[in-house]
């Protein structure tokens, strides 16, 4: 889509020291919308055609973007995340001018260069060489300017040995960091970039990593759409989150990035309920589930946020001495930790009657790492070894989220120093 010169320009060094709501709008979308006719019967063979004439009329419309707007500040690095199908890289296409958008409007200050996916133009069949010279064109640089460039090019990419190679015998990896180099490149105002940060080696990451500060320090506005959290947080001045076509909310990097776990891990475990009932000639299991300290059932949960358990029996027999225990595990099976407590019953005997019902209420702290953890559940009663009256495997299941470098199974607390002692 042409640029918007209606659209005030600030210089890049403004654009470092002038707080992101003063800066000037470099992208302006305004109640945009898109939708894909999807036809319902795939017609593969002619035979098909003869037969079914009209049945591509036949389809089902999907609303991949439904009147949003927002605004991307000059010198902003701002980032766009969802999950899988929410429209983010359908947005990004229609900056970038490839679709065409049902309605609204899009207004863009300064030259843009779209990079939705790396290498996209490169000739198989060409060298290094040819390529960097033939896209540097089409990207925007005069023959002479990319020729200038083209050391800068191969060195960044670590090809100088194979600049004169036909692109068909480089490895995937060479030819994403060749693609990557080349959009180093480009003098372009505004960067649209889809999920190419993850190229490379570690070295290599590491190398894209330091490109992308001194780009956000040059005051460059970065359009970025990916699933890494830890890119958005490390990048981005803001960050959106798309859900289902719709903007959920703009803001703070880090809440976004929370929202975004919490919203993709939403539904991810099943959380028990009444459909989980198990039962044995003694006791029933009525109901098992987690929920937050504030109340309500809830099967996903935030590193570090306090875990509470319920449980629901009822005793089908007379029973003596009852105990509830609790064996908590890790997706691989691994128990983590096992605790239990006695009911409080009647009498000496600390008897619970047929067709009582005890509640069971547990507290836990979490320093769980993220991923899937399951709860067994056991009822005892007296009679020594074999006293099980009840023991439901996997009784309730939850997700623990978060955005981090915890690894290992729990994070303890800790402390640790390590010092050289003497010296020359």
């Amino acid at each position: 889509m042409p640029a918007d010169d209606s659209i005030a320009a600030m210089p890049p060094a403004a654009a470092q020291t002038t707080p992101t709501s003063k800066r000037a709008v470099a992208i302006e979308v305004r109640e945009l919308s898109k939708a894909f006719r999807i036809p319902t019967h795939r017609v593969d063979s002619l035979k098909e055609r003869l037969v079914r004439p009209f049945a591509s009329s036949d389809y089902r419309e999907l609303q991949a973007l439904d009147t949003i707007s927002f605004e991307v500040h000059r010198g902003e690095f701002f980032g766009i995340v969802g999950r899988n199908g929410s429209g983010k890289s359908t947005l990004l296409k229609l900056l970038a001018s490839i679709y065409r958008p049902d309605a609204g409007t899009i207004r863009m200050a300064g030259r843009l260069a779209p990079f939705i996916e790396l290498g996209v133009g490169f000739n198989m069949e060409l060298t290094a060489r040819e390529n960097v010279v033939l896209n540097g064109v089409m990207m925007g640089l005069t023959p002479a300017e990319t020729r200038r460039r083209l050391g800068e090019v191969i060195h960044f990419a670590e090809l100088e040995e194979f600049v004169d190679l036909k692109l068909k015998n480089y490895s995937s990896g060479m030819l994403v960091r060749l693609a990557f180099s080349l959009m180093l490149q480009v003098d372009a105002d505004v960067l649209l970039i889809d999920e190419v940060l993850a190229v490379g080696d570690a070295a290599f990451q590491q190398k894209c990593a330091d490109a992308f500060r001194e780009m956000k320090a040059a005051g460059k506005t970065i359009v970025l759409v990916t699933h890494e959290m830890s890119t958005v947080e490390a990048y981005c001045h803001r960050a959106m989150l798309i859900h289902d076509g719709e903007i959920v909310r703009i803001g703070d990097p880090a809440e976004i990035g929370r929202e975004y776990l919490r919203l993709n891990f939403e539904g991810g475990a099943s959380g028990g309920g009444p459909s989980t009932a198990r039962e044995s000639d003694e006791v029933r299991l009525l109901d098992i589930w987690t929920e937050s300290v504030g109340g309500g059932r809830e099967t996903t949960f935030e590193l570090d946020q306090e875990i509470v358990i319920r449980a629901e029996l009822e005793m089908r027999r007379d029973l003596e001495d009852v105990s509830v225990g609790f064996i908590l595990a890790n997706a691989d099976g691994l128990g983590i930790f096992q605790f239990g407590a006695a009911v409080d019953g009647e009498g000496e005997s600390n008897r619970v009657g047929t067709g009582r019902r005890v509640k069971v209420k547990v507290r836990l702290d979490n320093p769980l790492v993220p991923g899937r953890y399951f709860m067994h559940c056991g009822v005892a009663r007296k009679g020594g070894a074999g006293s099980a009256a009840l023991y439901v495997h996997d009784a309730v299941d939850f997700l623990v989220f978060g955005n981090d470098n915890r690894r290992g199974i729990v994070s303890i607390d800790h402390d640790i120093e390590a010092q050289v002692e003497g010296g020359a």
